[in-house]
């Protein structure tokens, strides 16, 4: 038999099956053996993220002057010659590019067995 064959059959098997084994009771009896899910307080933890977030957030205006580092910036990168600004916009987009991969290699090797 060809692999190909194998994997048919054996999905047909699968698909014929019974869906449930009688077991006497014997999952039923673990589930009811299992404790209960606990409730989790997220919105007490959301409001903490939220809060150091702006916190976070106006600590860094007020010892940035203002945000004026940012104007500051805008008007250097406008001095900027094209080819500089194309190479800065391809470098970033390689950046990002590759932030994403390692992250998706990440959860890819989480997800196999």
């Amino acid at each position: 038999m060809d692999e190909t064959t194998q994997q048919d059959w054996l999905d047909r098997q699968l698909r014929e099956a019974v869906p449930y084994i009688e077991d006497d009771g014997f999952t039923s009896g673990v589930l009811a053996m299992l404790p209960a899910p606990r409730q989790q307080r997220q919105s007490l933890r959301t409001i903490i993220l939220i809060g150091l977030t702006a916190i976070g957030s106006a600590l860094a205006y007020t010892l940035s002057d203002g945000g004026r580092f940012v104007a500051v910036e805008m008007a250097r990168l406008s001095t900027l010659p094209a080819l500089s600004l194309y190479a800065l916009a391809f470098g970033s987009g390689i950046l990002v590019m590759a932030g994403g991969l390692i992250a998706a290699m990440s959860k890819m090797s989480d997800l196999q067995p």
